[in-house]
């Protein structure tokens, strides 16, 4: 027989192995219990998480020899039909390469007619966003108004790229990542079937490397038996992934939180040499910082990260180096600084710059410090006044009392002689009154000459100042 890739093998039969996606599940299964199936569904999200697998599990269930029933027996000719990818009444079309209103045209015309052996047309449309705007609106009417005996069930990774009129004629379901401890379980599954060795570790670093594939995980699986042979080794799997050993982390990390940034140099110098990728190196490096802040917070970090006992406990002695603080703000710093490195035009130096000014984050003072300190010295300088030191309030409340005494001897003069402060006021007046009379008169000398009336008639001037200005002379 010919070889089969896992993600073939594999592939779930039945709703009930299907990974990761119960929403799904029940609301398919109880839709063809209770005869409520709809005319066409959009099955949405990232790739190699079931979305195909669950519309041809569906078909079976619609037209199974024993159905419909949410169980198909997997035995009837239909469901060998599906399950080898030779069904009549199954219609698989790819939308990247059937985009084209022409290729819609003739779906319509084909969905007239009755199917050929089953109870039920089965329409999978897969990447359904790569149709065109006149294909999309060729569909709705048929959509809207589909024959009886015809479903249709659209796939997509980019939902967004549907139109609402398709979207709004469907039922959408939106297909859930698959987490690590689903993926690991299932590479457990295949290791045992196929008497495949492989660590915890092994399985960890596959499951980390699927970013919440299952498909992504079963090629990698099947890559490294290819490599390895039954024995998979954690170096093996290392060098076909490219992943950087934690062993290069931790020396970074120890470098960063005890301050030694002359090591920074040398360290990026060995991952340079080793060909990685910075871009991808900082990228981990923030992982392994988030896993340190993980021991150092949670008390039982083994239901989040999925290590072996050791790594764990390896972990929690280097978090030791660090208060969750500091670990705080590490995490942040490169998180807010990946995107300058991604688009910088001397990656290294970009990278060597941010790790060195990490290695001088202990020694910032955090502000509540100050603060405090700033109280305790107040508290000694108010401790320290009786001595002859200088006290603020002391100062304060003595020119205040000053304030006080010079009121206080004003009003008691005022007290003495109500009448002094208006008599001395009196005095003054007169004392300016001879003065304003004999300016006056002056002005009344200079406006009686010709000259100068004729000036202030014509320019409506006025005289300011009558004095005598000194003349220039000449040298």
């Amino acid at each position: 027989m010919k070889y089969l890739i896992y993600a073939r093998k594999y592939r779930p039969m039945s709703f009930e192995e299907m990974i990761g996606q119960k929403h799904v599940v029940q609301t398919l299964q109880n839709a063809v219990r209770n005869d409520r199936v709809a005319q066409a569904y959009i099955f949405s999200g990232m790739r190699g998480i079931g979305k195909t697998t669950a519309a041809r599990l569906l078909a079976k269930a619609l037209n199974c020899q024993q159905g419909p029933t949410p169980q198909p027996c997997n035995q009837c000719d239909f469901c060998r039909e599906i399950n080898e990818d030779h069904c009549v009444d199954v219609l698989e079309i790819d939308g990247a390469s059937n985009r084209g209103i022409d290729e819609v045209r003739s779906l319509r015309e084909g969905v007239k007619y009755r199917p050929i052996r089953g109870r039920y047309k089965v329409i999978i449309i897969d990447e359904v966003h790569m149709l065109t705007r006149e294909a999309f609106n060729a569909l709705l009417k048929t959509l809207e108004e589909p024959p009886s005996h015809t479903v249709f069930i659209f796939a997509t990774t980019e939902f967004h790229k549907v139109p609402n009129t398709i979207a709004s004629r469907c039922q959408h379901f939106e297909f859930k990542k698959i987490s690590v401890k689903e993926i690991i379980n299932h590479l457990s599954f295949i290791t045992e079937k196929e008497n495949i060795r492989i660590s915890q570790r092994g399985l960890n670093l596959i499951a980390h490397a699927a970013e919440g594939s299952v498909r992504d995980a079963q090629r990698i699986l099947d890559q490294a038996v290819a490599f390895s042979g039954e024995n998979i080794g954690d170096e093996d799997l290392k060098e076909i992934l490219g992943t950087i050993s934690r062993e290069i982390f931790s020396q970074f990390a120890g470098a960063i939180m005890e301050g030694n940034s002359h090591l920074i140099f040398q360290l990026t110098e060995k991952v340079i040499q080793n060909g990685y990728d910075l871009r991808y190196f900082f990228k981990e490096l923030i992982q392994y910082f988030r896993n340190l802040l993980l021991v150092k917070s949670v008390q039982n970090p083994q239901e989040l990260l999925f290590w072996e006992e050791e790594d764990i406990k390896n972990l929690k002695k280097e978090a030791e180096l660090a208060s969750s603080d500091d670990l705080l703000r590490y995490l942040s710093a490169l998180q807010d600084r990946e995107q300058g490195l991604k688009f910088s035009s001397h990656p290294r130096i970009y990278l060597e710059t941010l790790l060195v000014k990490l290695c001088h984050y202990k020694k910032i003072v955090p502000l509540k410090k100050i603060i405090k300190e700033l109280d305790s010295l107040k508290k000694e300088m108010k401790g320290s006044s009786p001595q002859g030191k200088f006290s603020p309030q002391a100062h304060s409340s003595t020119e205040e009392e000053d304030r006080r005494d010079k009121r206080s001897v004003s009003q008691e003069k005022r007290n003495q002689d109500p009448n002094k402060d208006s008599a001395e006021r009196f005095q003054d007046i007169k004392k300016t009154k001879p003065q304003s009379s004999h300016r006056n008169k002056e002005m009344d000398e200079v406006l009686k000459d010709p000259t100068v009336k004729s000036f202030m008639d014509t320019f409506k001037a006025q005289i300011i100042s009558v004095k005598e200005t000194n003349k220039r002379k000449d040298s």
